[in-house]
């Protein structure tokens, strides 16, 4: 019983790290995309709620594929708020699925007259291999997490 309660915390201590979700955070892909195209990181409105990145001309929202409905809602009501032209950049990890979300919001973006478009770790930069220049991120931090046996 005793190494069966050692198997069970090391596989969900170990887990997080060696299963996440994601290559990197949502931070990290605004980092890279503000960083080669410009704008304001967390840019926060007159209600204290933060545009992702805002530009000259977009107020832009930032989300990984699979929440790309909440994407369309908050880039509109930044798009209200700061007067900008709305912009949802969908974080496209896995092509494969990921570009089905893409499709849904390039065909509301028509209907509804925002802009979007996608990055991938490889449009920004982000080698997840090697780690990200960015420290925080998750591809960083991945080993601090697990135990040695």
């Amino acid at each position: 019983m005793k190494k069966f309660v050692y198997l069970v915390l090391i596989f969900f201590l170990i887990t997080p790290s060696c299963f996440s979700a994601h290559l990197h955070s949502e931070k990290s892909y605004q980092r890279a995309w503000q960083e080669k195209f410009g704008g304001i990181i967390e840019y926060q409105n007159n209600d204290y709620t933060r545009v992702d990145v805002l530009t000259t001309t977009h107020a832009i929202e930032f989300d990984f594929a699979k929440k790309w409905a909440e994407s369309i809602g908050q880039a509109l009501y930044y798009q209200y708020k700061t007067g900008k032209r709305a912009k949802v950049v969908l974080i496209i990890e896995n092509p494969q699925k990921d570009f089905i979300y893409y499709n849904r919001v390039k065909a509301l973006s028509k209907i509804h007259d925002f802009d979007i478009e996608y990055v991938t770790p490889t449009i920004l930069d982000l080698n997840c291999k090697n780690r990200c220049k960015y420290k925080d991120c998750r591809c960083n931090n991945q080993n601090k997490k697990q135990i040695k046996i």
